[in-house]
């Protein structure tokens, strides 16, 4: 691979010598206000229910059959020359940008795909594993205005940034740090990806994101985790270490700075999530099984590709596929066609042996009920449909265009429902899950709240919420009346006012601010074309 100014110094292939450490404690950064805030520990969930399957054997058949005429017989367009190139080496029909392709030759690139593979990032107590039965959670990512109960919605900068990170650090359910959980506008486009990769990789030690915007965010990206990682090159290269996510512009269309990014990230081992962004009735057909199809077409045709560059690489399929309202043209999220899609996409998935990315997501423009149900709609698809990593997780309002600190903690706290949902503690038949002395002993006019098998279990018997106020009517408004969005509020500053970032060698975090420095003086990414 050509090497770029973010890749070729000798002196940053060399590992900083070991000095003393910065930030909190190993692994974890200090709680707040314990007796307000109950974590579940660190730890990757699985999901343990069976998939929700919406569509019959044929019906899988049928869609996969309308995605591969799709690409055999519509095409297409990659306005990436490298790509167009590629695909005629591979004997695609290139027509200009247009790319035409045979199913028997996209099932073959297809299946070199791994089905499961894991991502690790600079601690590596928090390694991904991707696939299987793992469910992970990432925060809001790339929204370009924040909004909290004091500023209202402004366009976001590096401190509200930072702060969303710092969230993303705290809450375990967090599994990795995607994108920027705001777009920090007060800070110029062409240095952007370095400030903010350097918050990411001082303030949280989870799996980073790129951004297939430009060669040089990408490599300047991939060359500051392993900075912070202490890797030599060839370590880096060895397994991944982070990942990109790109959205094709539906319909029909990859354009060229996301392919560039991905061809970039497979060469060096890296992941890539490919997620086409199709909205039925405006940037896909109105109907939910025309839609899934263009999806899988606009995913499919490009993951060929990476596998044809570097078989075996890793890649993961995205659907983002939801509906428009019709009466205004806007996106809507967390609907019943959106559930189904992901349903149905979560069984495609499967049929292609691929690992699969879906999100939380709503419409709603404030913290209010609509954001929940929207979002907890989006989240429990996710789960039915058998989705490996869910974006967006925590934070996200106005289809995508706001992040807000509260609507994270109100989002984490129906994460860590879910993943107690899949406690197998729960569903547990053993004798003393079963109770049936217990039963006896306490026969038909007594009750359970004094009885020793209540009283071993009380403690962990129930999920236990941190955001939620189960106290009656009269009991919430003596202390105050304060709605759950004002909870999270106030909560999601006693987290950030307190928060000690994880552990860092100086050595290590000079290193990075170097790298920051020179590329700065280099003049970071060209914004200008």
């Amino acid at each position: 691979m050509t090497e770029t100014a973010s890749t070729s110094p000798d002196a940053a292939r060399a590992k900083p010598a070991r000095r003393r450490r910065s930030g909190g404690r190993a692994g974890n950064v200090r709680r707040t206000a314990p007796e307000v805030i109950s974590q579940m520990p660190w730890h990757l969930p699985e999901n343990i229910d069976r998939p929700t399957e919406p569509l019959t054997e044929e019906g899988v058949l049928a869609i996969h059959d309308a995605a591969m005429r799709i690409l055999e017989e519509t095409g297409i367009e990659f306005l990436n020359e490298e790509a167009l190139a590629l695909f005629a080496q591979a004997g695609c029909t290139v027509e200009g940008s247009n790319v035409r392709m045979g199913r028997d030759w996209v099932m073959e690139m297809v299946g070199h795909a791994p089905s499961e593979f894991t991502i690790t990032p600079r601690n590596p107590a928090r390694k991904l594993h991707v696939g299987g039965k793992t469910i992970l959670f990432g925060n809001v990512s790339s929204p370009p205005n924040y909004w909290d109960a004091d500023t209202g919605k402004v366009p976001g900068t590096r401190a509200q940034c930072a702060d969303l990170l710092k969230l993303t650090q705290y809450f375990n359910c967090m599994h990795f740090a995607g994108g920027y959980p705001v777009e920090p506008v007060d800070v110029h486009a062409s240095v952007r990806h370095l400030d903010v990769l350097f918050d990411k990789l001082t303030l949280t030690d989870k799996v980073a994101h790129a951004y297939s915007l430009g060669p040089e965010r990408v490599e300047d990206v991939m060359e500051m985790v392993r900075i912070a990682s202490e890797l030599s090159h060839e370590a880096f290269e060895a397994e991944p270490r982070l990942y990109t996510n790109i959205n094709s512009t539906s319909p029909l269309k990859h354009d060229w700075p996301m392919i560039d990014g991905c061809l970039r990230m497979v060469r060096r081992g890296q992941a890539v999530f490919v997620t086409p962004f199709t909205l039925a009735g405006a940037m896909a057909p109105v109907t939910m099984a025309g839609a899934v199809a263009l999806s899988l077409a606009e995913a499919l045709c490009a993951i060929a590709l990476f596998q044809w560059v570097r078989p075996g690489c890793p890649c993961v399929i995205g659907t983002f596929t939801s509906n428009v309202d019709m009466k205004t043209g806007a996106p809507a999220f967390g609907t019943p066609e959106y559930m189904r899609a992901t349903q149905m996409t979560g069984q495609m998935a499967r049929f292609y042996g691929l690992p699969m990315r879906a999100s939380g997501s709503c419409a709603a423009n404030v913290p209010d009920g609509q954001a929940m149900w929207e979002t907890s709609n989006a989240l429990w698809s996710a789960v039915q449909s058998g989705t490996h990593v869910v974006y967006h997780a925590a934070g996200w309002l106005e289809g995508g265009l706001i992040a807000s600190p509260a609507k994270f903690v109100m989002d984490c706290e129906v994460l860590q429902m879910i993943q107690r949902y899949f406690d197998p503690a729960i569903t547990a038949t053993d004798p003393g899950s079963l109770a049936v002395d217990t039963v006896a002993e306490v026969g038909p006019n007594g009750h359970y709240f004094g009885c020793e098998h209540t009283q071993e279990r009380y403690e962990t018997a129930f999920y236990q919420p941190f955001v939620s106020d189960w106290s009656n009517f009269e009991a919430f408004d003596l202390a105050g009346n304060v709605w759950t969005a004002d909870r999270a509020h106030r909560m999601w500053k006693e987290i950030v006012n307190s928060f000690e970032p994880p552990p860092m060698d100086i050595a290590v975090r000079d290193a990075l601010a170097d790298f920051v420095a020179r590329r700065k003086a280099e003049g970071g990414a060209p914004t200008d074309f």
